[in-house]
């Protein structure tokens, strides 16, 4: 029972994905234009702190690490380390133009707790 539990984890685990909704994308490839960086990746990850413990991460990057887990998501490329990836996996972006709360936000599945502002989260 144990190994089919195991199996079952690791299944989910290599299948996982960054879901980035078109209206989070078309933000991405504006700015990505906008700093002459067409056609790179966006880069996401953690960093610990914040009000909840841990920090979302985006950047731009042309470069892929070794150990990164590359996932395409409408067409847009994302480079995750594999340490974020253990606390990103299943994650959703989105954007909203709404005027008071607007920007990005983030779904991420495996946080149990997240602060006020949506940038930092707790597992």
């Amino acid at each position: 029972m144990a190994d089919k539990t195991q199996e079952k984890l690791i299944e989910d685990f290599a299948n996982a994905t960054i879901t980035v909704s078109p209206k989070a994308i078309e933000r991405i490839k504006n700015a990505m234009k906008m700093e002459g960086k067409e056609g790179w990746a966006l880069r996401t990850g953690v960093d610990g702190g914040g009000c909840s413990g841990m920090n979302y991460k985006m950047s731009f990057d042309n470069k892929q690490g070794e150990m990164d887990k590359v996932i395409e998501s409408n067409g847009l490329k994302i480079f995750c380390d594999l340490k974020s990836w253990l606390y990103l996996r299943g994650m959703e972006i989105d954007f909203s133009n709404d005027l008071l709360n607007g920007g990005f936000k983030i779904h991420n599945p495996n946080a149990n707790r997240t602060c006020g502002c949506g940038t930092s989260f707790s597992v």
